[in-house]
């Protein structure tokens, strides 16, 4: 008798053990999200929370991506992002220094290892920075009142503000940590996307309930909530599985002392190659402004503390200026970010190493400038797709009056991209893990 994939799932001892080790470690996470830092003022945060305005709106959105650790302020409130902004520095140097680039090109395997052990280590200082400014961030948003009283680079607080720090970097470790095990010995590939999706799914029935707790516009709230969603989600679907397909012929193979003809085939360009790193990345550059800023909020030179004031409220995400410039950068980065991806893959030298060719192209260099062309032309719609997606929160609180910003979304719009991304590549994953116990018709149920 036939039975479902999804029934075999469970079935198939090996595959039910990585669920279940998968599910437990994200279970871990969720726990150790709710580990506060020591000495957090929790009253400070829910003034920012509830105060609208660019702190609030900023605070909130960082909020709902983490799953609830920023309103808790847990040593889990950086996540994983220092790890994937020096991921996505270590990349973006490559195509810079030529000795990288022979690094990657010469032993792809080695310079794979290479680049895991230096985005860890350079994750390290990049948590300690962003707890700092973080830190000095949310206290600047509430006012001056310090979300932590013993925190201070000087004096006294010297120690206290060390053990902080201490703390939230090895919570962001600590996250990483479970991501890499979530690899090895759960869904592979997956680790970090799925602590991301984790802290993602975790926020969604607070944001529910905020709907519902909406006396005036409920009903209308909700009705809106499940249009916006649900168009949402099938836009990312329809842009993230629209290709190019390019052809290409392949050489016959000789069979004795016969040639075969050659063989057609196609090469795939995807719309978005790059995924959502460039909204991370345009993102985490749009906010180092205003926790560079926060540092100079309290001082004692008048015009020194008003244009740390209006750099903070310019880029602390309220205003029109900041959703204009991250919808720019989105797009901006977007192109650089698929530039620099595909220069690495190097696919004319490849294909005229196998003997292919794409019909009407030299092999080669001019097949890889062909290429470049004709991916920059199909990137454009995926680019612009990606800054609309990175400022919807935006443009809904311009045409909705109601709602705010993020409380006509289940989840955020980006937040909405992650979430998309990772059931399809966790679906994938999946399908081929069943492919492999020699179930073909996997996860259809008959």
């Amino acid at each position: 008798m036939n039975i479902s994939g999804w029934k075999y799932l469970w079935s198939a001892q090996d595959i039910r053990r990585k669920l279940l080790i998968t599910l437990m470690i994200l279970g871990i996470y969720r726990l150790a999200a709710h580990v506060p830092v020591p000495g957090v003022n929790r009253e400070a945060i829910q003034q920012i929370l509830a105060g609208g305005g660019a702190a609030g709106t900023l605070v909130n959105l960082l909020d709902l991506l983490s799953g609830g650790t920023v309103s808790n302020f847990s040593v889990l409130a950086m996540g994983v992002y220092p790890y994937i902004t020096s991921s996505i520095i270590l990349q973006l140097l490559v195509p810079i220094i030529p000795a990288l680039q022979r690094r990657m090109q010469e032993d792809p395997r080695e310079g794979r290892k290479w680049m895991e052990k230096y985005t860890l280590l350079l994750a390290v200082p990049m948590a300690a920075l962003q707890a700092i400014g973080q830190i000095n961030l949310f206290t600047s948003f509430a006012g001056g009142v310090p979300i932590l009283e013993d925190f201070g680079l000087r004096g006294d607080t010297m120690l206290p503000s060390i053990t902080i720090i201490l703390s939230m970097t090895a919570g962001t470790l600590f996250a990483i940590w479970l991501g890499e095990l979530i690899s090895e010995y759960g869904i592979k590939k997956q680790g970090l996307s799925l602590i991301i999706f984790a802290g993602i799914v975790a926020g969604v029935p607070m944001n529910l309930g905020s709907i519902l707790a909406d006396q005036q516009y409920r009903y209308i709230s909700l009705f809106f909530m499940l249009l916006f969603t649900t168009l949402t989600i099938f836009a990312i679907v329809f842009v993230q599985q629209g290709q190019r397909n390019v052809p290409v012929m392949y050489p016959g193979r000789r069979m004795g002392n016969r040639m075969s003809m050659p063989v057609k085939g196609t090469l795939p360009l995807r719309v978005n190659m790059a995924g959502m790193i460039p909204i991370i990345f345009a993102q985490s550059l749009l906010t180092f402004p205003a926790i560079l800023a926060s540092f100079f909020s309290g001082s004692q030179t008048p015009w020194v503390a008003n244009l740390a004031f209006s750099i903070t409220n310019t880029f602390g995400g309220g205003g029109s200026a900041y959703w204009i410039m991250f919808f720019l950068m989105v797009v901006a980065f977007t192109f650089f970010y698929t530039d620099v991806l595909f220069s690495q893959q190097n696919y004319g030298e490849n294909l005229k190493r196998v003997g292919a060719q794409i019909p009407g192209v030299s092999r080669g260099a001019p097949t890889q400038k062909y290429l470049t062309r004709v991916l920059r032309r199909i990137t454009f719609p995926g680019a612009v797709f990606l800054g609309v997606v990175a400022i919807l929160p935006w443009l809904i609180g311009l045409v909705i009056p109601f709602g705010g910003t993020t409380g006509l979304l289940l989840v955020t719009s980006v937040g909405l991209l992650i979430v998309v991304g990772v059931v399809r590549d966790t679906f994938f994953n999946l399908q081929a893990e069943l492919k492999l116990h020699g179930y073909d018709e996997a996860l259809l149920v008959r």
